[in-house]
């Protein structure tokens, strides 16, 4: 992560640099799930623990940068795309980490360690959750690129490829969630109703950390269209 400057100074330089930031942090709190998921499924607490940490330090990161993004975004800025569009991107990208923290955080706080035969399945949903927020990165990390052009050329077409493959990701995931819960629905009778309820639940904030990726690209195609 980018520390030299204060955020003013890097307002000064580009409008947009630090929301770009902000998706990296954003981005590096998902990346950490899948070690998450395979420290629980080795039922290793002590690493576990450790990457929650790390992963709780990239979503206070992530806040605060949105705030600074907030607080020092010019209100006079001579750009093709609205401040406001601007300010609303950064909301969507902060749900990433968010969701992130959310789903380490439900699953430490009880020890959560999801019945075996859900592990392949659960770690594929995973990496593909995390691999449409990977794809949302990269599709901002263009957005400097569209304001020298003036969202204008070739530049717009390969974002807005990049954002088709957003959606692709995002509905694979959608499929995979929804296997995922068909095989712990023919599980539900052999296991702790309450646990059931909160295996349903980290599932269902998976899908929704890959559903704000998405709608990181929703976001950005509005920025074009603009």
């Amino acid at each position: 992560m980018a520390r030299g400057n204060p955020l003013g100074n890097l307002f000064g330089r580009s409008p947009i640099k630090p929301i770009q930031e902000h998706m990296q942090v954003a981005d590096q709190a998902a990346q950490l799930l899948t070690a998450f998921m395979q420290a629980k499924m080795d039922d290793d607490w002590d690493r576990a623990q450790e990457l929650y940490q790390e992963i709780s330090e990239f979503e206070r990161e992530a806040d605060k940068l949105k705030r600074s993004v907030r607080r020092h975004l010019p209100k006079s800025l001579f750009l093709p795309v609205p401040r406001t569009d601007l300010l609303e991107l950064v909301s969507i990208q902060d749900q990433v980490a968010n969701y992130a923290k959310d789903i380490a955080g439900i699953m430490l706080g009880r020890k959560m360690r999801f019945p075996e035969k859900l592990h392949k399945g659960l770690m594929e949903f995973t990496a593909a959750c995390i691999a449409t927020s990977n794809q949302a990165l990269s599709a901002i990390n263009e957005l400097d690129e569209l304001l020298e052009v003036g969202f204008t050329g070739r530049e717009v077409k390969r974002v807005e490829n990049m954002i088709k493959e957003l959606d692709k990701l995002e509905a694979r995931t959608d499929k995979q969630a929804i296997v995922l819960r068909g095989k712990l629905f023919k599980l539900e009778a052999d296991l702790p109703p309450v646990d059931v309820m909160f295996y349903y639940q980290v599932i269902g904030l998976l899908g929704s950390l890959a559903d704000s990726a998405e709608q990181v690209g929703d976001r950005l195609q509005i920025l074009i269209a603009r």
